[in-house]
């Protein structure tokens, strides 16, 4: 081991230590390191997600926060030449066992992306058909309503059911991927920098749904935006990147704690400079 992966292991005993004592951990990484090809883009992570709690991922562009999102529920399986090493540990099950089936993982580690992206369906089909093809045999009618309810969207599409997805406008279109996302009542819900295609109304009602959605579900989110941090979580994980010693930059976990301390109190001098607006 390194003395920067030793000092991020150290690092991330104190920080855990700090976050949630009392709280269930319902995903952890141990030593996670992320490989394009042969270059890691990430590198030693350890740290805890707890039940119910709203975690954000911030740091500027490149230092690997997406790339964290995507292992918890392996889409990054699908990039060609990439490899994790370490572990992540759902619920005491490593996700990246030969056993686990990463279909499975997805069902209960939902994803909503950047970008809005309904199917070409109706919208009462973009709840329903993911329901549909994994088996659920309830009353799709009472799916749809109850799931378009979570994303405080029902009241705005209940009389057009019929509608293209696409008819909506952006912001309706990103709840009702979160609408979609929650239709099968996941265990974890991954947001990757959800409203940076919105408009401050739309975000604003965003940031209410994620809220509300917590009772629920646990939320993991990626944000450039630091006040959009500060205003939805209860966590925050401060990533950052340096040169290996090869010209290659890679991500790691400076710091991770509450997120009043994280902007108010950083132990670390790059998350006082981050959070003070000096790079990024």
């Amino acid at each position: 081991m390194s003395a920067l992966e030793r000092n991020q292991e150290d690092r991330s005993d104190r920080q855990q230590q700090n976050t949630e004592q009392n709280s269930e951990a319902v995903l952890q990484t141990e030593d996670l390191t992320v490989y394009y090809g042969k270059f890691a883009a990430l590198r030693g992570v350890f740290m805890k997600i707890f039940k119910n709690k709203i975690t954000a991922f911030v740091g500027p562009s490149g230092c690997g926060k997406s790339t964290l999102l995507r292992c918890f529920n392996r889409l990054n399986d699908l990039i060609d030449g990439c490899r994790v090493e370490g572990k992540v540990i759902y619920r005491n099950k490593n996700l990246y066992s030969k056993k686990i089936d990463p279909v499975e993982v997805r069902r209960r580690i939902g994803m909503v992306f950047q970008k809005p992206n309904p199917f070409p369906k109706s919208i009462y089909e973009n709840i329903a058909y993911g329901a549909r093809i994994n088996g659920y045999k309830g009353d799709l009618d009472e799916l749809v309503e109850r799931s378009l309810q979570q994303a405080a969207l029902w009241d705005e599409v209940k009389d057009k059911l019929k509608d293209n997805g696409l008819s909506l406008s952006g912001g309706q279109q990103q709840r009702l991927c979160i609408a979609r996302a929650v239709a099968l009542k996941p265990d974890v819900v991954l947001m990757d920098e959800p409203c940076s295609s919105l408009d401050p109304v739309s975000t604003g009602k965003i940031e209410d749904l994620i809220h509300q959605l917590k009772q629920n579900y646990t939320i993991i989110i990626v944000t450039h935006n630091m006040q959009q941090a500060v205003r939805v979580s209860d966590l925050t994980a401060f990533f950052n990147a340096e040169e290996g010693e090869k010209g290659n930059r890679f991500g790691y976990l400076v710091e991770y704690d509450k997120t009043e301390k994280i902007f108010e109190n950083p132990q670390e001098e790059a998350t006082r400079e981050y959070v003070g607006g000096r790079f990024g």
